[in-house]
């Protein structure tokens, strides 16, 4: 459904002749997403009882956990795909805004300027269509079980997210940024395909499966030491571990797991916003699912031997605690800030990835979802804080230097200060997604972060949950900074006088007859429905999940028993 809608959309995008049609292509994009999310759900039920299925020779499987990662990823993309779908402002008049009559009247507006119809990001028809390519990347890297589609699926991913970071094409910024992140992204594909290449000489197969279970014949053939059989020697546990080892430095490069993360807060900073949301959650969603397979079948072994490459997640998860919290501090740039935020998240991902027991995989599936929440939150706060200040002008001149105004209108932390004066409930949310990142109870980031913790104590990792737990407490530093300064500083705002006492005009239409002429202040311009619905969501999801945990906790424990109870 994904790979023939991307075509038709491709062929529409060939044909058309207007670049304004991007917000259609955008609308389009979601209802495909949709459709084929209902597709994923309605084929679990035949996946559950199945216990998974093999698809084209062996290439992909289709299992309850790629399944409900698949559904997960639609949704998200469905929610980043809205921020380009719909115009970010709107006009609200009393008169007309009731259900009724929002449904029977037309408003028609010509100032399109305070309406935003001119964003750039209006103007790109094909982002939707490149955000399908990546999303159809994504899928297909959670499902793949040999080793050439791991390499076309990570491979279609990453040019899409190339492609999407340098589509700004007026931008700078946003150009040097892709061009750093297709740089460094090359580097960690060449890591990837050396891994691959290695797996296959050395075990004499592509597929997955077949590496598992040579897996367990090397570590037999290292056992049994009487046995005088030149052929086990080739298998030696070893090898497949070094292989192993080489393909996750270019997986944990493509999360930006320390100490391989120094090219995040760069792109992070330099690309758009809209832009950084998709990058910063999607691309983790996929390589994470996949690394939880291949850690579980590798690692899960009957034998024991003496050097295992999952110890190597262990160390990044350390570095990434580290480095996550203590570069955090010195940040005044709020998406560099968010990026070594996300550093941090990365470091709890992997901890409960190494350890590999059943609550250690039941947390880190928990901790995956809330960590794509609350971070699809924060930067869709952002950019709503930025749509909001259109009509504010900021008394220092600091801000008049920034470039990239336009594409990312919140770049400082310092920009929100006072915020809390101009848009309360906007402030409030924004806090509650800060407090969850923090891991304050009773939102959905404490207990994320408790299963992590708890996992690593039964398991015998007391040095990784004291560090854990001391960084969770450092990094709490620079989090309360922005509440700090959004709700306790003044703002440094004001209206400017020149749209403050402006009168607008704004015509009432039914059935293309005009029925009234109004006027109204700069004042009656807010954020439009699908920006501040999803918000509320999100919000209240983080917010009131200790009141309705049983249905997310009793999937990821199904989920968790399923992968180690075929």
């Amino acid at each position: 459904m994904l790979i023939i809608s991307t075509i038709f959309l491709l062929l529409s995008n060939a044909v058309t002749l207007r670049r304004d049609k991007s917000i259609l292509y955008n609308r389009v994009a979601i209802i495909i997403l949709f459709y084929t999310s209902t597709i994923a759900f309605n084929s679990l039920y035949i996946i559950y009882l199945d216990r998974g299925i093999g698809l084209f020779g062996g290439l992909f499987h289709a299992t309850s956990i790629t399944q409900i990662f698949h559904i997960f990823i639609f949704i998200i993309g469905m929610a980043i795909l809205q921020l380009t779908a719909f115009y970010p402002r709107k006009v609200w008049i009393p008169d007309f805004s009731s259900i009724s009559k929002l449904f029977l009247y037309k408003f028609l507006y010509y100032r399109t300027k305070i309406i935003d119809k001119m964003g750039e990001q209006f103007k790109i028809i094909e982002y939707p269509l490149i955000l399908l390519f990546i999303i159809t990347g994504a899928v297909f890297l959670i499902s793949t079980s040999d080793l050439v589609s791991i390499f076309l699926s990570i491979e279609l991913q990453s040019y899409g997210l190339y492609l999407l970071s340098t589509l700004y094409r007026n931008s700078e910024l946003a150009t040097s940024g892709g061009l750093t992140y297709f740089l460094l992204g090359g580097l960690s594909s060449g890591f990837i395909l050396l891994g691959t290449s290695l797996l296959y000489a050395n075990s004499g197969t592509t597929n997955l499966d077949g590496i598992y279970v040579v897996t367990s014949i090397s570590d037999l053939g290292n056992d049994i030491k009487e046995i005088n059989n030149n052929i086990l020697d080739w298998y030696k546990s070893d090898y497949i571990n070094i292989s192993l080892l080489i393909l996750s430095v270019g997986f944990l490069f493509k999360v930006s797991a320390a100490p391989f993360h120094f090219w995040s807060p760069d792109v992070y900073d330099a690309i758009p916003t809209i832009v950084t949301t998709f990058v910063a959650i999607i691309a983790k969603i996929s390589i994470f699912v996949f690394l939880l397979e291949l850690v579980h079948y590798t690692s899960n072994s009957l034998f024991n031997y003496e050097f295992s490459w999952t110890s190597s997640l262990l160390v990044s998860s350390l570095l990434s605690l580290i480095v996550g919290t203590v570069l955090g501090l010195t940040q005044i740039r709020i998406k560099r800030l968010f990026a070594y935020s996300t550093i941090s998240h990365v470091g709890f991902i992997l901890l409960a990835l190494s350890i590999n027991s059943i609550e250690s995989i039941q947390a880190f599936i928990f901790y995956l979802m809330q960590y794509s929440i609350s971070n699809l939150n924060a930067f869709i706060i952002l950019l709503s804080i930025g749509f909001s200040l259109f009509y504010y002008v900021n008394k220092t001149d600091e801000y008049k230097q920034l470039s990239e105004k336009e594409n990312s209108p919140i770049q400082l932390i310092s920009q929100l200060k006072g915020y809390f004066y101009i848009n309360p409930v906007l402030a409030l949310s924004l806090t509650i997604t800060i407090f969850s990142f923090v891991g304050i109870p009773p939102l959905i980031g404490f207990f994320a972060k408790q299963m992590v913790l708890s996992a690593a104590l039964d398991s015998g990792y007391v040095f990784l949950a004291l560090v854990a737990i001391l960084t969770s407490v450092i990094s709490a530093v620079y989090y309360l900074n922005i509440i700090k300064q959004v709700f306790f500083d003044k703002p440094e705002y004001k209206i400017s006088d020149e749209i403050k006492n402006i009168n607008l005009d704004g015509n009432i239409i039914q059935n293309n007859v005009l029925v009234k002429k109004v006027t109204f202040k700069v004042d009656s311009i807010r954020l439009s429905s699908p920006l501040t619905n999803t918000i509320s969501v999100l919000s209240l999801t983080i917010l009131l999940f200790m009141f309705i945990p049983q249905e997310w906790l009793s999937m990821a424990n199904i989920l968790a028993l399923l992968l180690f109870n075929p």
